[in-house]
């Protein structure tokens, strides 16, 4: 029996990012689902079968670290790619504390992200930064 394809979950506010993400991503196999806000993304059903987050940290109303809070305070420990145009240290080791596989500053590489995506579903975190 194969194994699902898994799921990577792009919340991310800007409509070029979400879309090159995706494409990206289908490329290579994975389902992908797109959400433009945090509060979208928490209206759907919870994911059945391996999945990734790759979250934009910065996004109106509830970003992508508070949204994390909130799944992981509900019980739903997913893992997560934070991604952001607004990088700065105090951001990463908040991202790293968190849980996150990894912490990517836009514009990244599109194998970075890949690779990113793949540790966060083999369940390996980034030992560095």
């Amino acid at each position: 029996m194969t194994e699902p394809a898994a799921t990577i979950v792009v919340v991310d506010d800007d409509a070029s990012v979400r879309r090159g993400l995706e494409r990206l991503l289908r490329a290579v196999g994975y389902l992908v689902e797109t959400y433009e806000s945090a509060a979208q993304f928490l209206a759907r059903a919870p994911i059945a079968g391996p999945c990734c987050l790759v979250l934009d940290v910065r996004m109106p109303g509830q970003g992508g670290l508070e949204l994390y809070q909130t799944l992981t305070a509900g019980g739903r420990h997913l893992p997560v790619v934070f991604i952001t145009g607004h990088g700065d240290i105090p951001t990463v080791v908040r991202a790293m504390r968190a849980g996150a596989v990894d912490f990517l500053t836009k514009p990244f590489d599109d194998q970075e992200l890949l690779d990113a995506v793949d540790q966060a579903l083999s369940g390996k975190r980034r030992s560095s930064q």
